[in-house]
């Protein structure tokens, strides 16, 4: 594969995984992505030393397995099958791992069969996946991916094979390119002003560390060991650019490690700058109906702890929040720290109101709020090999004590949801009684939210 080619796929696609990585390290979804866009970008590292090799083909349809992944996780949540397919997707991968490696060529197809199913099932509930264009597009990319895979592998004479893997790079960022587009929507985040900022970064790394790297390669033709080596340099560099806020952090933590405050502030500072590129514009607060506005509270509810994604989340502009802020003092309501501080506080408040009466316990009516409280407020993790005690007071320790031993992770998973759930419907009720931008919304959404919660 010509060096330039190679090199400019191998960056742009490691960069891409980086990106995804670097949005949400918490999604699994984000995590398939990037790697079906990394084994590709190797599959291209082994392309370029041995052309057509075993190993190289192989390679190249592993990302067939990551995308059958991504087409699972990108189902609705309320998809019966969706809890099933998720789980049983790392199982299909290995069994069709295994016939993969063995297969020579063209039996290497068989990798596609879970893809297919995964894109089967995702278009059979299109009209539930937001955005709804997503689903139909995914399909057209992974159908050229297929296509492109079937040229280089099957003996067919369509040109040169280097051209036809250069452009299932193409196919495969703009899978990427879907999956961060859906990630954005779910987490109702802008993502063309972020993108455009890390893609600018992307080329400049391309062409200040990937044109040397070319130049080197061709100037030591035939050399494996040297080509290796330039192309962990690129996907150093590449994974950098991707990764600019983690790795940025991780310096700070190095570079400071004796000043605490320093570093505290300096976290701060880059969190907010962070969050200026993906956050939605404040106008477009009142566009939330009342399907998005729940899943924005359970999502800032999941990540209470997490200071960029309460950043970044579109309810730091709630009405709510913005007249704690007044109430605080003039300026603090365009503090985006202070705005994750009173979103925060909302929240806690509602927590609060699934309080029961009396002492704590760990009876039924209890169950929602020590869900949301201990797990997310608090931020423990019951079933850690060693949890967190530090701090907590003695009824603290005994109920969660008391989640280790008795109850299942499922149990609590489903508490936390229907708590959040809970939270949700009453935020959004007492959005339209108090806010006059929801007044005119209020009759239908209001009575639907009473009959919800009377049953």
């Amino acid at each position: 594969m010509p060096a330039p080619l190679a090199v400019a796929a191998f960056a742009l696609t490691w960069w891409l995984g980086a990106y995804l990585v670097g949005r949400d390290a918490t999604s699994t979804t984000l995590w398939r992505a990037a790697g079906g866009l990394w084994t590709y970008g190797t599959g291209v590292v082994a392309w370029t030393v041995a052309p057509g090799s075993f190993a190289a083909q192989t390679l190249l349809c592993l990302p067939a397995l990551f995308w059958a992944g991504v087409a699972t996780a990108l189902l609705p949540s309320d998809v019966p099958e969706r809890t099933l397919v998720n789980r049983g997707w790392p199982i299909a991968a290995l069994v069709f791992l295994v016939p993969t490696l063995l297969l020579p060529s063209v039996g290497k197809l068989v990798a596609l069969a879970p893809l297919a199913g995964g894109l089967v099932l995702l278009l059979r509930y299109r009209h539930r996946v937001r955005p709804q264009q997503l689903p139909p597009a995914l399909t057209i990319a992974a159908a050229l991916y297929v296509a492109g895979l079937i040229v280089v592998l099957a003996p067919l004479t369509f040109g040169a094979p280097e051209l036809v893997i250069a452009t299932i790079g193409l196919d495969l960022l703009l899978c990427g390119f879907l999956v961060a587009a859906f990630d954005a929507v779910d987490t109702g985040e802008r993502l063309l002003p972020d993108l455009r900022r890390s893609l600018v970064f992307a080329g400049a790394a391309l062409l200040l560390c990937g044109g040397p790297a070319a130049i080197t390669m061709l100037a030591v033709p035939g050399r494996a060991t040297v080509t290796v080596l330039q192309f962990v340099l690129v996907g150093v560099v590449m994974s950098a650019v991707g990764l600019a806020v983690p790795v940025r952090a991780g310096l700070d933590r190095l570079a400071f490690l004796h000043d605490e405050r320093l570093r505290r502030d300096r976290s701060a500072l880059l969190l907010a700058a962070e969050a200026l590129t993906r956050r939605r514009e404040r106008h477009r607060m009142i566009g939330l109906d009342e399907a998005e506005f729940r899943r924005l509270v359970r999502r800032a509810l999941d990540g209470f702890g997490d200071g960029g994604r309460m950043l970044r989340n579109p309810l730091a502009e709630l009405p709510a929040v913005d007249r704690r802020l007044h109430a605080r003092g003039a300026g603090l309501a365009e503090q985006p720290l202070a705005r994750v501080a009173e979103l925060r506080a909302v929240l806690v408040e509602q927590v609060e109101r699934l309080k029961p009466g009396g002492p704590p316990d760990t009876s039924e009516e209890w169950r929602f709020y020590n869900a949301l409280h201990y797990c997310c407020v608090l931020g423990l993790r019951p079933y850690d090999r060693a949890p967190q005690l530090d701090g907590l007071d003695r009824d603290a320790r005994r109920i969660l004590d008391w989640i280790r031993r008795y109850v299942r992770r499922e149990a609590l998973e489903l508490w936390t949801t229907q708590a959040a759930e809970q939270v949700a419907s009453r935020m959004w009720r007492d959005l339209l009684r108090t806010d006059p931008r929801w007044l005119t919304r209020s009759d239908g959404p209001v009575e639907a939210t009473r009959g919800t919660n009377s049953r």
